[in-house]
């Protein structure tokens, strides 16, 4: 029978069921699934953008186009859960949005290429500087990567832990406290993303990076624009520093290296 046909034979039915998600959404309850299938197209056309602004900016990344994996993962991951309540129609906008504690959730276009300096895959560890409210390691966890992610607002952490376990990224661990001393007991990291700008490379998190490993960082006066670096351990330990793109990024804080 054509799928018309028998559409139209269960007309009742329809107008039930587009009665009942009326019900839901109207009273704030609309399952979680259905929310998020609804942004789905949303979700494309940011990747469609994104993939437009690497490809502009292929001259200071270094590539040209997102690595598969990074693609399917800004595609997969609901954004607007991320958000606070309010702001969650501009989830898909490409921009960072406030989200409480004086931080904000980083830019798409930001997180996708910072997640693909990484060069990280399925079975590597990441550390993360600065969850926030966790939707890079929300990305990253995406990718099979194994998250650990340290942010030192309370409030923030238990946020993300929440969002994050509710959402069912098993992947991440979250911890509330100083970034800045890494998290030694999980160590060494294939890759390490620091979310706020560094006056400097903190020394802590050099020690706990593998050797081969990344560490993607923005660099400079917090109060003025930053410079996103990657650097690269060799096998003797050393840093090997590239500069890419101008960002402006809030401050790192707690007890930085003396």
């Amino acid at each position: 029978m054509p799928i018309r046909s028998a559409w139209t034979d269960r007309s009742t039915d329809r107008i039930h069921l587009t009665a009942l998600l009326l019900f839901w959404s109207l009273a704030g309850i609309l399952p979680a699934n259905a929310l998020d299938d609804d942004m789905s197209d949303k979700r494309q056309r940011l990747v469609d953008q994104i993939q437009a602004e690497v490809r502009a900016t292929a001259s200071e990344l270094g590539f040209a186009e997102l690595d598969p994996s990074v693609e399917a993962a800004m595609r997969s991951v609901p954004r607007h859960r991320f958000v606070p309540e309010p702001s969650r129609e501009l989830a898909y906008i490409d921009a960072p949005l406030a989200i409480g504690g004086g931080q904000t959730i980083s830019q798409p276009y930001i997180v996708a290429i910072m997640s693909q300096l990484l060069a990280v895959g399925p079975g590597d560890r990441v550390y993360e500087l600065g969850t926030g409210s966790g939707y890079q390691a929300a990305v990253l966890a995406a990718m099979e990567v194994d998250v650990y992610t340290a942010e030192i607002v309370p409030e923030l952490a238990e946020r993300a832990a929440r969002t994050l376990a509710t959402l069912g990224y098993d992947r991440v661990r979250v911890r509330a406290g100083d970034g800045w001393l890494g998290w030694p007991d999980a160590a060494p990291f294939n890759g390490i993303i620091v979310t706020a700008a560094a006056p400097r490379i903190p020394r802590h998190l050099v020690d706990q990076l593998a050797p081969g490993g990344r560490l993607v960082i923005p660099m400079g006066d917090p109060d003025r624009v930053q410079k996103l670096a990657l650097f690269i351990k060799d096998d003797q330990g050393e840093l090997i520093r590239r500069d890419l793109l101008a960002v402006r990024f809030v401050p790192v804080t707690g007890a930085m290296d003396p």
